[in-house]
C-alpha cells in the first residue's frame, strides 16, 4: 500500500544538495545541506547506494536476497541471514505480538506466518512452517531511516528523505509538508525532526516488485480503514504503524500509536 502524496518541500538558503532518482519502486529524493557542497553531494550519493544495497537484501523475488532464500527454505534448517533482516523480522514479530496477528509480512499463497518463523542466535531464521516473507509493509521506511543515518555519519547538518511521498527529516528547522488526504484534499504542516508515513488502499501507483500487504483475518476488501497517516520518530516505525492502523480496531490502533510513540497528523 504506497503513500499518497507528500511534498518535499522549500528550506532555507544553506550549503545543500538535491537529488531525485528512482529505487523502491518509486522514486526517491534526498536533500542534504553540510559544510559545503561537495560534502553534501558525496552523503547524498551514499544515502542512494546504501538505499541501493537494501534494496537487493530484502526484495522478496531477487535470487539470493534474504527473504527469497527464507521463502525456498522446504524443511526447518536454520537459514543464514544479515543482521538487518533478522532485526526486521523480530520487529515484525512485536507488531504481530501487539497487533494479536494483524499485522503480518506473510502472504498467504502459502500457510505459514511470521509467528512461525524462529529467530536463532547467529542470525540465523528457521521457518517451521513454509512462508512468503514480504516487507513491502515497511522496508521502504527501514530504506529511508538508513539513508538518513547515511547522511548523518557525513555530518550533515539537516536533510529529508522522502520515497514515494513516506519521508523523514532531521535538523532544526520545520520541514513545511503538504499531506493529501484521501478526499484528495490537502493539508500543511511542519515536520521537524520525525518521519510520516501515509497508506492508502486505493492509489493507483504500486511498486510491481511486491504483490502488496495482506491481512490474514479478513480479505483485503474489508479493511479497517483504506487510508492511513502516522507521524512516528522513525520512518520504518511510521510506515508498519500506518499499515497498522488500516488493520487494527480504533482501540488496539490508538493503544499502540501510544505505545510506539507515534501519532495521526
Amino acid at each position: 500500500m504506497p503513500a499518497t502524496a507528500a511534498v518535499l518541500p522549500e528550506r532555507k538558503a544553506q550549503p545543500q544538495i538535491r537529488r531525485l532518482r528512482t529505487g523502491l519502486g518509486t522514486l526517491i529524493a534526498i536533500e542534504a545541506a553540510s559544510h559545503s557542497a561537495d560534502a553534501a553531494l558525496a552523503a547524498v550519493n551514499d544515502a542512494y547506494r546504501a538505499i541501493a544495497q537494501l534494496q537487493a537484501l530484502l526484495h522478496p523475488l531477487a535470487a539470493g536476497s534474504d527473504l527469497s532464500r527464507i521463502n525456498a527454505s522446504v524443511r526447518p534448517v536454520p537459514v543464514p541471514v544479515t543482521a538487518v533482516t533478522w532485526s526486521l523480522l523480530r520487529f515484525a514479530r512485536e507488531l504481530s505480538t501487539l497487533t494479536d496477528g494483524l499485522f503480518d509480512p506473510c502472504l498467504p499463497t502459502r500457510p505459514g506466518r511470521v509467528q512461525d518463523l524462529e529467530l536463532l542466535p547467529d542470525h540465523c531464521v528457521m521457518a517451521h512452517v513454509p512462508v512468503a516473507l514480504d516487507f513491502g509493509g515497511f522496508a521502504k521506511g527501514y530504506a529511508i531511516d538508513a539513508a538518513v543515518a547515511c547522511l548523518l555519519e557525513h555530518g550533515c547538518s539537516a536533510g529529508v528523505v522522502n520515497a514515494g511521498g513516506d519521508l523523514r527529516a532531521f535538523g532544526p528547522d520545520p520541514c513545511p509538508v503538504l499531506l493529501r488526504r484521501s478526499d484528495g484534499a490537502f493539508d500543511r504542516f511542519d515536520l521537524i525532526g520525525a518521519s510520516l508515513a501515509v497508506s492508502d488502499a486505493d492509489s493507483q501507483h504500486r511498486p510491481t516488485e511486491h504483490r502488496g500487504y495482506y491481512n490474514r483475518h479478513r480479505p483485503q476488501d474489508r479493511l479497517v480503514r483504506r487510508y492511513a497517516a502516522v507521524l512516528a520518530p522513525t520512518a520504518v516505525l511510521a510506515d508498519a504503524l500506518a499499515k497498522c492502523l488500516m488493520l487494527c480496531p480504533e482501540a488496539t490502533a490508538s493503544g499502540l500509536l501510544r505505545a510506539c510513540g507515534a501519532s495521526q497528523p
